[in-house]
């Protein structure tokens, strides 16, 4: 009998992933949550500049990941950047330009969904830059991304690992589930089967910007689950934080009426409907 090939990881590739129990990613997920908070708080108190980058193929599970960070924070704090395609004017400027005014200011953490290495990606694999474009950022960028740490961003890189069956699945879950139809654009069609061409991009990229400034962290993402908690984990460890100084709120006493009474006013409620009947 012929023996499984193994993943870069060590895994049997035909292996299926073992899934993380639900019970067990909601209790760990609301402890992580608890130190989110925390470090939001202290981010406002001791003014941190934080950018997390996150980048990976289509279906990867970047938007599950940012969601899991960002639910029960303030987005005043945490702010989610998702660029849409460059406009003409943006075109004709210095390709990382449009990026720029939203990197971080002092008590902020900001979470790009995708960013400006969409050009060593999906604009490199779909043929929307030159090889020499591509060649030129990636000799440009580690110089770029070691003057935004050294004007004091703490910067945080990640790429969502995702296998070819697991992609699969959830873009076709993508296709059937009208719910998610929205996240299923032309490009992932045409990006598809390109898989080995995102792995070349992807390999070169690694090898130019994996610097010791700025390093990229692998996020293994076929289990959802399990990957947003080691995310969010990781994330936790990267930025240094502590209880920031503050006074525990108590609610005071609610003023009394002093003669006011309920209108008699013709309010349009809305229908409040059985959802608990079949």
């Amino acid at each position: 009998m012929a023996k499984a090939q193994k993943n870069r990881f060590g895994e049997d590739e035909g292996a299926p992933p073992q899934k993380l129990a639900e019970k067990t990613y909601q209790r760990e997920l609301a402890r992580l949550h608890a130190e989110l908070v925390k470090l939001q708080l202290w981010t406002v108190h001791a003014g941190l500049k934080v950018c997390v980058v996150f980048e990976g193929r289509d279906g990867a599970g970047k938007g599950g990941v940012i969601k899991a960070i960002t639910e029960r924070v303030s987005p005043r704090v945490f702010r989610v950047v998702a660029l849409p395609a460059p406009t003409d004017r943006e075109k004709s400027q210095m390709y990382i330009q449009r990026y720029v005014p939203h990197l971080p200011a002092a008590g902020e953490i900001v979470i790009f969904d995708r960013s400006w290495y969409n050009r060593a990606g999906v604009e490199r694999v779909l043929e929307f830059c030159t090889m020499e474009q591509v060649g030129r950022f990636l000799e440009m960028t580690p110089g770029v991304e070691k003057v935004m740490v050294e004007s004091g961003i703490i910067l945080v890189k990640y790429w969502l690992e995702v296998s070819e069956a697991e992609q699969t699945r959830r873009l076709e879950a993508r296709i059937s589930d009208p719910r998610k139809l929205w996240k299923l654009s032309p490009m992932d069609l045409k990006s598809y089967n390109r898989w080995y061409d995102y792995s070349r991009a992807r390999d070169d990229m690694f090898k130019a910007t994996d610097t010791p400034w700025a390093p990229w962290h692998v996020v293994r993402s076929d289990d959802k689950r399990r990957a947003r908690l080691n995310a969010i984990s990781h994330f936790l460890s990267q930025v240094p934080y502590q209880d920031a100084p503050r006074e525990k709120p108590v609610l005071p006493k609610r003023q009394k009426p002093h003669g006011y009474v309920e209108p008699n006013y013709p309010f349009k409620i809305v229908p409040e409907r059985d959802w608990g009947a079949d």
